[in-house]
């Protein structure tokens, strides 16, 4: 065994007390929550991570799947890959069902079984609706950026179309009520790319984030077509109930609506269950908590003159 050049031994760390008072920690959380932290509950993170990976290669094969594909390859391959991701997906689905039930803390509920099943193959049967969706986001990118060269270099570049990805296949996963999976998704593109969409925030066709980096989305959002957003905007709420014990009341609606054709400027901040009207453009930085009227440009307020005049300021 290594020892620290001191003569110190680097395995006396005296852990004995240590080890008992964190098995003493975990066994009272896990007794607190029905054992739903044991390793054969959760979900993995791990896991899920690649079957993303092989979800988008199933949705884009000539993007993210094998570079050799012919004509007549590629639908054994797209066949194979989703195979195998939802093989995947129908295990960590039961878990996720299982990290939510009163009755399965001990990794055996059939009330789970029976829930995960049908819950993976209509989130496949909706795969083609969802591909059709990215789509959309990948020429709106192409269009609404200059700089972009071809829908393709938005697909292989762009964080946003990576995050609106994760978030397009979390939000049907969410939809059908799968707890946990849905927000593991998103936190993944969250860690990749700086840019936070709660699964369930409903996004309309044609969505483009551009640069990405700071945009927060939150659960009750509703954004609707051809939609495009900068770094730094949060659709965030203003404020929210709280029950008797003051914790917040959950799934009420707190967070903006944005109607098609909406431009929301880098740094802007729009704040609870306001409506951003069709066609309008929010300025860069504006912080708002109030509705708009369709066809509205919004800036911030002029800036205030200056204390002394002429003089060289401070």
């Amino acid at each position: 065994m290594r020892r620290c050049e001191g003569g110190d031994d680097a395995s006396s760390w005296s852990l004995g007390p240590v080890v008992e008072a964190l098995c003493a920690a975990n066994a009272d959380l896990v007794r607190g929550r029905r054992g739903k932290l044991g390793r054969r509950s959760l979900p993995s993170r791990e896991a899920l991570a690649e079957i993303l990976v092989d979800l988008r290669a199933a949705l884009f094969p000539g993007h993210y799947g094998a570079l050799d594909l012919s004509d007549e390859g590629i639908k054994y391959y797209i066949g194979h890959t989703l195979d195998a991701a939802l093989m995947a997906l129908h295990e960590q689905v039961r878990r996720g069902f299982l990290f939510a039930c009163l009755h399965g803390g001990d990794g055996d509920c059939a009330a789970c079984e029976r829930l995960a099943g049908p819950a993976t193959r209509t989130f496949a049967a909706r795969l083609p609706a969802v591909r059709a969706l990215l789509g959309s986001d990948a020429r709106a990118a192409y269009e609404g950026d200059p700089a972009a060269t071809s829908a393709d270099e938005a697909m292989l570049c762009y964080p946003g179309i990576t995050a609106v990805t994760h978030h397009r296949l979390a939000h049907e996963l969410h939809r059908l009520g799968v707890p946990l999976i849905p927000r593991i998704l998103s936190e993944l593109a969250h860690g990749a790319t700086g840019i936070d969409i709660h699964p369930g925030a409903q996004i309309g066709g044609s969505f483009f984030i551009d640069h990405g980096t700071g945009v927060v989305i939150g659960e009750t959002c509703v954004i609707g077509e051809r939609v495009r957003i900068y770094q730094g905007v949060t659709l965030g709420a203003k404020s929210f109930p709280t029950d008797d014990e003051g914790l917040p009341i959950k799934g009420i609606p707190r967070h903006p609506i944005v109607e098609d054709d909406v431009i929301v400027y880098a740094g802007a901040t729009l704040l609870g269950r306001i409506t951003i009207g069709r066609g309008s453009s929010i300025g860069g930085n504006v912080w708002l908590t109030h509705s708009v009227a369709p066809g509205t440009r919004v800036s911030q307020a002029q800036p205030r003159h200056e204390l002394f005049d002429g003089g060289s300021g401070i």
